[in-house]
């Protein structure tokens, strides 16, 4: 089976193999005659880059590029991009990569005309109206991995530097105008990004299902999500270049993105502290976090998983689907302790205050207490 398709929801997505073709055509659409491409020093040398300036720089669109952006991108790589941006008078961005490289690249654009701090644009009560939507250029965002769908959402992270707290910056026409969604970008990832970024992308759907917001939408597309996670993953763990598991991979990502509108919870108010501290891999990080906030879930999300195992092709309801999840960690070789990957018990204290202080907590069904995360994070350390 072919997969390939034109969609609007929730922006003009170009999903399919080889469709990084039509990059071109992209900026035409988006009105975008100086596009800078940005990216992070990871992708900046590789093939599948070059060939992306390759095509602007036939279309008579330049070869600009601006890839000095951090896993965790703060605002220092924000305020260079916007140098590099301002100094090649361009009128619009080409975000390429992972979260990285598609947050900063959206914020890039985002700040291009406004005059405030970008700390004034937190994802807070009304912030995002202080913001001059006449400065804020136009984006195409072309994902490289399968895991934070940041390419159709209306956010970015951005790490602040001097506290080391992750800051959600929100405004409506963050949206990108339009999204290349080619998952054959996507066949050269190491494994354990694979992993990493997949299950980021389940973590999304498991939280939006877990949610106890009221968006039936986001639900049906986290269920379904979940389901391509399930039945893909393991297969384009095993075999990188399965482009069909890769293109269900990067179809999960979107939806995982476009379900948590319904909310986030106990698993990324607990991640985004302990990636802005340590600089662990967010996806990861999620996947580690994943079973212990089930439990602590349990009371409240059970009867949803019930009825959710059989769809997802798990026995034994909830309980089939816990053990189904840390098996799955495994199986994709995810470490069972953050102290694995390098973070400590010395700083429980500190990680404890910067999740509460997490705006994912008001989605988590189960109400979050100092008490609780802190036990969360004695158990996952």
């Amino acid at each position: 089976m072919t997969l390939t398709g034109n969609w609007s929801y929730p922006t003009s997505i170009k999903f399919g193999a080889g469709r990084i073709a039509e990059l071109p055509m992209a900026c035409a659409q988006a009105g975008i005659t100086r596009p800078l491409l940005v990216t992070d020093r990871g992708l900046r040398d590789l093939p599948i880059t070059g060939a992306a300036l390759d095509s602007l720089e036939s279309a008579g669109l330049g070869r600009a590029m601006f890839a000095d952006v951090d896993p965790n991108p703060n605002e220092i790589n924000l305020a260079e991009g916007l140098e590099a941006y301002k100094a090649g008078a361009h009128d619009g961005v080409i975000a390429f990569g992972g979260g990285s490289g598609l947050d900063l690249g959206k914020m890039v654009a985002f700040m291009s005309g406004q005059i405030r701090p970008v700390w004034d644009f937190e994802d807070v009560g009304d912030w995002w109206t202080r913001a001059d939507p006449a400065g804020i250029a136009p984006i195409i965002a072309v994902p490289t991995t399968a895991g934070t769908g940041s390419e159709v959402g209306r956010a970015s992270v951005i790490t602040n530097s001097r506290t080391h707290v992750k800051k959600i910056i929100f405004h409506p026409k963050v949206l990108p105008t339009v999204v290349i969604a080619d998952p054959e970008l996507t066949v050269g990832m190491p494994k354990a990004i694979t992993a990493g970024t997949g299950l980021d992308a389940f973590a999304h759907c498991v939280e939006a299902f877990s949610s106890p917001h009221y968006h039936p939408m986001s639900q049906g597309i986290a269920l379904e999500g979940m389901r391509l996670v399930v039945e893909n993953l393991p297969r384009a763990f095993a075999d990188g270049t399965d482009i069909e598991a890769r293109a269900n991979m990067m179809s999960a990502a979107a939806m995982g993105a476009t379900a948590f509108q319904k909310g986030l919870g106990a698993i990324h108010a607990l991640s985004h502290p302990v990636g802005a501290v340590y600089g662990t891999h967010h996806g990861t990080t999620n996947a580690v976090c994943m079973p212990a906030v089930l439990r602590l879930n349990a009371p409240e999300i059970a009867a949803r998983f019930d009825r959710a195992a059989g769809y997802l092709g798990i026995e034994g309801g909830f309980v089939g689907f816990q053990v189904f999840v840390q098996e799955f960690n495994d199986s994709l070789g995810i470490p069972r302790r953050l102290s694995d990957m390098g973070v400590g018990r010395d700083r429980i204290d500190a990680l404890t205050r910067m999740a509460l202080d997490d705006p994912s907590c008001g989605g988590n069904p189960v109400p979050l207490t100092e008490a609780n995360i802190r036990a969360l994070f004695e158990e996952i350390i």
